[in-house]
This record gives C-alpha cells, structure tokens and sequence, in this order.
C-alpha cells in the first residue's frame, strides 16, 4: 500500500542524513545477502559515498522520511524518521557508459511492504528523465521476490543470472540482472 503523500516526503539525500543512512544500510550488512558488502560501515567510511550522489545529474539518492520529522531539505535528526532511499550511480567506470546508471532500493525494516520502494522509485525515475541517462541496470541478489516484483512493475527485464558470483554467511548467492530503458537517446 502506498502512503499518503501528507505521510511521507521524498528529497535529496543531505549530509544530516548520513547517520541514518548508515544505520540503515548495516542492518542489510548484518542480517541479510541483499548486499554483499560483508562488514559494517561507519558514518565516515560512507560519506565518500554519499558526495558521490549530488542533488541534480544522473547519480542521485534520494530520501523517504516520515512527513514532519525533518524540514525539506534539512536532513533527518534520526534513524526513527527515514523509511529508505533509493540510488542511481555510476555503472561502471569507464567514460563510454556514462549514459547507463546503476540503481538500487533500501527500505528500512519497519517501512517494508508499505509502498516505499515503489514511491523512491518513482521519484528517482522522474528525475532522470531528465538527465543524459539511456539505461538503468538492477542487480538483486537471489532469492528476492519482492524486488523481483518491483523491478518489473517499473519495466525492468530479466537480462540473465551471474550464479554464484557472491560468498556471504558461508554459502554463495546468485545475482539476476535486470534493465529498464530510458528516455534519453
């Protein structure tokens, strides 16, 4: 179910959020394969990779807190506030893949099934339409029929399997590869 618009803001990612964020992330570090990242991160190791998202082009974070806890633009004061963020970054490093980006959705646990991803989603999608932006890659770690689901309600395609690409918690997961088109040609 999706939330109100009066419930929950989507905005930019901001310095005051980095806290928040890295809580957030940790949790899938800790307890899921979702991420492969294998050790938790501090604030101060993640900040690089918070610059790397500014609030315009085509690497963007943005994101979705409990509507009154924080002022646009301000950043969230806790971790209780954020519901998740979703990123779009660079997908490989290499100046000929520019116009393609990575994408990816965090929820955070308490926020799960309550429309969230697909609301940053939709923001994030929004946004690039109006960057030099031609694809959009996904990569999920198997099983997660959830994010199976929200990549296709959004028009992304199954483009294959990496199998067994990644050891966590002392198995190996595999990796399905999921592409949208976008506007820009």
């Amino acid at each position: 179910m999706l939330p109100e618009s009066g419930d929950v803001q989507v905005r930019a990612g901001a310095e005051a959020d980095l806290g928040a964020l890295t809580a957030l992330y940790n949790h899938y570090v800790r307890e899921t394969s979702i991420t492969f990242d294998t050790e938790p991160f501090t604030p101060e190791q993640r900040r690089p990779w918070l610059l790397s998202h500014p609030e315009d082009g085509p690497h963007r974070l943005l994101v979705a807190q409990e509507a009154g806890t924080a002022a646009v633009g301000a950043g969230a004061s806790g971790t209780g506030s954020l519901l998740g963020y979703a990123t779009s970054s660079a997908f490989r490093p290499k100046a000929a893949y520019a116009p393609s980006v990575e994408v990816t959705v965090y929820c955070a646990p308490h926020a799960v099934g309550r429309g969230i991803g697909t609301l940053l989603y939709r923001a994030l999608f929004e946004a690039l339409a109006t960057e030099d932006v031609h694809r959009a890659f996904a990569g999920v770690a198997q099983p997660n029929e959830a994010s199976h689901r929200l990549h296709t309600r959004f028009g992304f395609r199954h483009v294959g399997t990496y199998t067994e690409v990644g050891r966590k918690f002392g198995r190996y997961w595999d990796v399905a590869w999921y592409q949208k088109d976008l506007g820009a040609g």
